[in-house]
């Protein structure tokens, strides 16, 4: 005869330590086994409430809409329906059209009204009368898009318009464009491409020899960066990218310049001309209000001010 295993558990409704008889027991007690049974049953009823509940909830809601639905488009028909003269919303209401295709039918002559003090009444007979004589339907007809034949690999791309592979895919990802994948290669629309670095101006630097870095440009003119950036954009001037860095057109930028006519004075250049310290400087600025601008982490002041300010003080 076997005996029995006596295990030492935990119930599970009060949290209680016993001594249970087999391994499956759950609780310590008849009355917890009660107590724990009766609140699973009373948990799967409220569940059971609230699934049918929102079921009902829903369903009335559905039927309620479109029972409200119908009903407003069958007293509206059932209004007009011995009419003989329609308004232009009545008609569309029965045609299932809007307003401004009715009024399109009638620019076009394809539908009759009469016109009186403002209003518009259509016959219901004219309404019959335009479905009579009808030529046969005839679809639009589709355009047959031609196959993309010419494809670049990614390698090509990179050499021709010097970029890096994952910029190119990015591209393709951004700009969705075609491409088709053969044995693990992936082929890129030629036409898509070229079009692309065509909108950038590609082939507009194609007869450009001479660049200007950001380092040169601030070099020659004493330019932030922000001020190259501004001028670049508000002259025109061509631009490559040059792995991470971008370059300027030199005889661009150097035209653009040229043609700028020089309306402040760099602290520098001021001190320069009128032998001034930094300081004696500043003070005749303040002192005179005269106009000054910052220009990233440069400070200009105007020209024709500070010109005619020291012209004042020579003639006196």
């Amino acid at each position: 005869m076997k005996g029995s295993v006596e295990t030492q558990k935990r119930c599970e409704w009060c949290n209680q330590l016993f001594i249970a008889q087999k391994m499956t027991t759950r609780y310590c007690s008849h009355a917890c086994n009660s107590r724990a049974y009766k609140a699973q049953k009373k948990k799967e009823a409220k569940e059971q409430y609230e699934v049918e509940r929102k079921t009902q909830y829903n369903m009335v809601g559905i039927n309620y809409a479109t029972m409200k639905t119908t009903e407003e488009a069958s007293d509206r028909y059932e209004s007009i329906k011995d009419k003989e003269y329609l308004s232009v919303s009545e008609t569309a209401f029965l045609l299932s059209v809007g307003r401004a295709t009715i009024y399109r039918y009638l620019h076009s002559g394809l539908l009759k009204a009469v016109q009186t003090n403002g209003k518009t009444f259509i016959r219901k007979t004219d309404i019959d009368s335009m479905f009579d004589n009808t030529e046969e339907y005839r679809a639009r007809p589709t355009k047959d898009r031609k196959p993309i034949t010419e494809f670049y690999t990614v390698m090509e791309i990179k050499e021709k318009y010097n970029v890096k592979e994952s910029w190119i895919f990015n591209l393709v990802k951004a700009n969705k464009i075609p491409k088709t994948l053969v044995r693990g290669k992936s082929y890129i629309s030629k036409k898509h491409i070229d079009q692309y670095f065509d909108k950038k101006g590609y082939n507009a630097t194609k007869n450009i020899t001479e660049w200007y870095s950001v380092e040169d440009i601030q070099e020659k003119y004493a330019l932030s960066i922000a001020a190259i950036y501004c001028f670049v954009s508000n002259n025109c001037i061509p631009k490559k990218r040059d792995g991470r860095n971008v370059l300027y057109s030199k005889i661009h930028f150097d035209k653009a310049k040229s043609r700028e006519e020089p309306k402040y004075y760099t602290v520098e250049e001021a001190m320069r001309k009128y032998k001034l310290t930094r300081d004696a400087l500043y003070y005749q600025v303040k002192f005179h209000h005269i106009a000054k601008v910052k220009v990233g982490k440069y400070i200009k002041i105007s020209k024709p001010e500070l010109d005619k300010l020291f012209e004042t003080l020579i003639v006196v």
